[in-house]
């Protein structure tokens, strides 16, 4: 990797290493202060629907800035300072509003740095895995890490636990030097036009409305995953330590699926590794709602993350990144960002809550499997749009 991707790397590394602490253990955290799965599924609903509208919201002010860099930096510090509120003992609506004003500026400055990434190896497109996977380790790392401290302290110390990483995360956005130099030029990397004036005509790309229907569904399917998935387990007698461990053989596979990733899509086209993601998403749901006592099978679920996320992504990064060009990156990140993810995840978050409450654990991760055979069915009408070929 060049020598000028490492500052890009270490905020990819510190921003999912939040991450990587936050989602396997905030379930567990909730429920330890009483709350109740579907007031937890209601909490990460907000999480994932900040998504939707603050991205656009951050494009459009970063798309007018001299410094865009000044608006990662402040995005970071503002999101640490509404999470540390969370060390008191607070009621619902207090936690809600808490998590809610933190997912604001922590889910903003993401899209940003992607962009500002792709512009920064604009012609060297094929490093992007390289530097990415380093958010990937970040995550596996604290999933283990975080894990291992949590079961000798207890799921209540999680919010002390987290700041320390979310301070690593401001201290890289501050040393991010090379972002720095391509985001101060004379002209920004941001785009002058507005969000929708970005968006709007590229939405009647019909390749592109099945991109995003395709990558709503993907979100939607790892509503389960995101929110239950460690109570699912602790349900059935894994400690703390050895869920972060389970956690972390996901993002171990999805580690080396993004080192493989420009090899992968060199050789077969994007929508037809989409579709493979799919399938493989049908049978890692079901495995995990059906045989979660067999440590095996578990571990398998959690290897074919190299596909329903690390695949996916990088597929998606390429087709968005056909679509959106240039100084409209920042705004393409943004709409993929707050359309899949965030509405994806708050249908899945509150879809799995439902589920989870009013039939069985279980029958959250059948849904997510029957999610995928429907995005299955999207990604062929995103082959038929593109009429890609059937790879050899």
């Amino acid at each position: 990797m060049h020598n000028r991707d490492w500052p890009l790397a270490s905020f990819y590394f510190t921003y999912l290493a939040v991450l990587g602490a936050f989602s396997p253990y905030i379930g567990p955290f909730l429920k330890s202060r009483g709350f109740s799965g579907w007031e937890i599924g209601v909490v990460m609903s907000v999480w994932y629907g900040t998504r939707i509208f603050a991205p656009p919201l951050w494009s459009a002010a970063v798309s007018r800035a001299n410094e865009p860099i000044g608006w990662l930096r402040g995005g970071c510090i503002a999101g640490t300072a509404a999470f540390a509120v969370l060390v008191l003992p607070l009621p619902f609506a207090a936690t809600l509003f808490s998590i809610g004003l933190f997912a604001v500026f922590y889910n903003a400055v993401l899209p940003q740095f992607e962009a500002l990434t792709m512009a920064a190896i604009a012609t060297r497109r094929s490093a992007y895995g390289r530097i990415r996977v380093w958010g990937s380790i970040g995550f596996v790392i604290a999933n283990v890490g975080y894990g291992w401290l949590l079961q000798q302290w207890g799921y209540g110390w999680l919010a002390w636990l987290l700041l320390p990483a979310q301070l690593l995360m401001i201290a890289s956005a501050f040393g991010n030097r090379y972002t720095v130099a391509a985001s101060s030029a004379s002209a920004p990397i941001a785009p002058a036009e507005g969000f929708w004036a970005t968006i709007r005509p590229r939405l009647r790309r019909t390749e592109l409305r099945w991109f995003l229907l395709a990558g709503l569904l993907m979100q939607i399917a790892h509503g389960p995953f995101y929110v239950f998935f460690s109570l699912f387990l602790g349900r059935h007698g894994y400690s703390a330590g050895a869920i972060g461990g389970i956690w972390a053989v996901g993002v171990i596979a999805e580690i080396l699926m993004f080192l493989a990733m420009p090899r992968v899509l060199s050789r077969y086209p994007a929508a037809w590794v989409m579709f493979a993601c799919f399938a493989a998403g049908v049978v890692r749901w079901l495995m995990t709602a059906g045989l979660t006592d067999v440590l095996a099978v578990v571990v398998l679920a959690q290897l074919l993350h190299a596909l329903t996320f690390a695949a996916f992504h990088s597929s998606g990064m390429q087709i968005i990144g056909k679509h959106f060009e240039g100084n409209a990156a920042i705004h393409g990140q943004a709409l993929l960002y707050g359309f899949s993810s965030g509405m994806g995840g708050v249908i899945g978050a509150l879809l799995a809550a439902a589920l989870w409450e009013y039939m069985a654990p279980g029958a959250s991760f059948v849904g997510a499997s029957v999610i995928s055979l429907l995005g299955m069915l999207a990604v062929r009408r995103l082959l038929a749009a593109h009429r890609e070929p059937a790879p050899i």
